[in-house]
């Protein structure tokens, strides 16, 4: 007879373990299921209870495993909470994003930079960005810096641009541009990431202890959606080494719970780890923050967004023939690069919106593999809105794993259908079902900040591919609601190697779990993302109610 640390039962267990899909109640020693069984209350010879033994009833609510959200931006949401909200809704013009600013300024020392976030253009009533002129009216004393939802644009005012040395003169950079007025005067407007560097890079930066605690209040956020293990899918892209660190320093203290696997910049693999393996450095991480998080991979880009028309199209846009788009590396540059950090063990992760950039990273990926050939790599390509039947063949062919923005569905699949990509393009955008239909290693995910953090908001877009104005885009790419469970809990963890651990409830796994006051398998499919989370589990300790 066993004893137990932890008794769930008289539960509906969605195990999502392939022999066994549903089971009434489990038992936890040392932070891994010990016991699964079908009834709902455990049979009394195979257990036995002590005064220190934690026993739930469930009452018939739904326990399903933790969720695994394999691409987010943890670190950058965390300070992203502490900034003027400039997302729609609620802002409705770029009057209200004004009054905004005015606001956090009004609050801010003179002279101490006023930050934003979230701002689309195409929302907006007026479909535009904000100019410098217009930010220079509210805050003419701070200098300002809005990011755009897709994080690949920006609005500074003129106090920022001057500060980063940005002027008339300035030359556009590579993949980037500085946006200009009908008069050829900058507005303030910043293209792409490499024409934000510039600003980016004279913004003070909070020390790492002061963004570990960020980091930890933004996961209690992450906790309440049932999300126990997280991937930050781009550690290094705004801060370089003092992120990494934050994020050691926020695993290893116990302020972030999450498991969290980490992808590293390829520029701070090739400069502050150039000398390390992968190997090396996942082990570095385990031993720093005592196996709490990990290394995912080496993180890289290939193109923009859709709706920033930077996203690299074979074929034009469809509000602008003349526009396709801008691969951000030459492809033997880029070759080169992924060749190198292949033969050093890194998994490599690349993001990849438009099928002429998912071409090109799967043109890196099949050179890589031709000259160091390595089995069950599970090299992976990010968002994937708009890969090709042929370009899911030769993932196939590649064994190249998916992570796919399902979310861009609903968020912006009326403006890719009526003027990014068009209806024949925007239907099959996130190509779930074809990709199930290849047996692909994929994944769903939210890039939050991008969009709010929300695994059941995902699954709830996979099977339903509703958009924001009520149309369904693509019937035919739906997936079933027990494929969409699974990409957001074992299929994300083969696509972190960690099988093994998490991603079902199976007897000698770790204990992580969600419980919900509804089951998605019986519900109405349309009322999944209204879900609530009632608990969250990690290692059996109870870290949300």
């Amino acid at each position: 007879m066993s004893t137990f640390d932890l008794v769930i039962k008289n539960a509906n267990i969605l195990t999502i373990d392939e022999k066994n899909p549903k089971a009434g109640s489990l038992a936890v020693s040392d932070g891994r299921i010990k016991k699964v069984w079908l009834q709902p209350e455990p049979p009394s010879d195979e257990l036995y209870i002590t005064k220190d033994t934690e026993v739930i009833d469930l009452q018939r609510k739904t326990l399903i495993p933790g969720f695994v959200d394999t691409h987010n931006h943890l670190l950058m949401y965390a300070q992203f909470r502490k900034q003027a909200n400039c997302s729609t809704p609620p802002n409705k013009n770029i009057s209200d994003i004004l009054k905004r600013v005015k606001d956090l300024a009004e609050e801010t020392p003179e002279g101490e930079w006023v930050m934003g976030w979230g701002y689309d253009d195409t929302l907006l009533e007026e479909k535009r960005h904000p100019t410098r002129d217009e930010l220079d009216a509210v805050a003419p004393n701070h200098p300002v810096f809005l990011r755009h939802i897709s994080v690949h644009f920006a609005a500074a005012n003129s106090k920022a641009l001057e500060l980063a040395g940005v002027n008339e003169e300035s030359p556009d950079p590579k993949g980037g541009h500085f946006g200009r007025d009908e008069n050829g005067r900058l507005n303030g407007v910043l293209h792409e990431l490499p024409a934000l560097d510039p600003v980016q890079a004279i913004i003070p930066e909070p020390s790492a202890d002061e963004l570990a605690t960020l980091i930890g209040e933004a996961s209690q956020d992450y906790l309440a959606q049932g999300i126990t293990t997280s991937s930050d899918a781009g550690v290094g892209l705004d801060q370089g080494i003092s992120e990494y660190e934050a994020h050691i320093k926020a695993s290893a203290n116990g302020d972030n719970p999450l498991r969290m696997r980490l992808m590293l910049l390829h520029y701070l693999l090739n400069d502050e780890f150039k000398d390390y393996t992968a190997q090396q450095l996942d082990e570095e991480i385990q031993a720093r923050t005592n196996g709490n998080a990990k290394l995912d991979s080496a993180k890289h880009f290939q193109d923009g967004s859709i709706q920033g028309m930077t996203g690299a199209l074979r074929k034009p846009y469809y509000n602008d023939p003349t526009v396709y788009g801008e691969l951000l590396n030459d492809q033997d540059t880029f070759n080169e690069t992924i060749l190198h950090l292949h033969k050093r063990g890194f998994r490599i992760t690349i993001h990849g919106n438009g099928d002429r950039a998912i071409g090109s990273i799967l043109d890196a990926y099949e050179y890589a593999l031709e000259n160091e050939p390595r089995s069950d790599h599970r090299h992976r390509i990010e968002h994937v809105q708009t890969a090709t039947s042929e370009d899911l063949d030769r993932f196939k062919r590649l064994d190249v794993a998916a992570s796919f923005f399902i979310n861009h569905v609903f968020y912006w699949g009326d403006r890719h259908k009526n003027i990014f990509l068009g209806p024949e393009r925007a239907s099959r955008m996130n190509p779930l079902a074809d990709a199930s239909k290849r047996k692909l290693l994929y994944t769903l995910h939210s890039d939050c900040p991008i969009t709010p953090i929300s695994p059941l908001f995902s699954i709830w877009a996979a099977v339903n591919r509703v958009t924001r104005e009520g149309h369904v885009l693509g019937a035919e790419q739906r997936i079933s609601v027990e494929k969409a469970l699974r990409t957001m809990t074992i299929d994300g963890s083969k696509l972190n190697f960690d099988e093994e651990n998490t991603g079902s409830i199976e007897v000698g796994k770790l204990a992580d779990f969600a419980v919900l006051d509804a089951d998605p398998t019986t519900i109405d499919p349309m009322k999944i993302k209204d879900i609530k989370v009632i608990a969250t589990f990690i290692g059996g300790e109870k870290v949300y109610t």
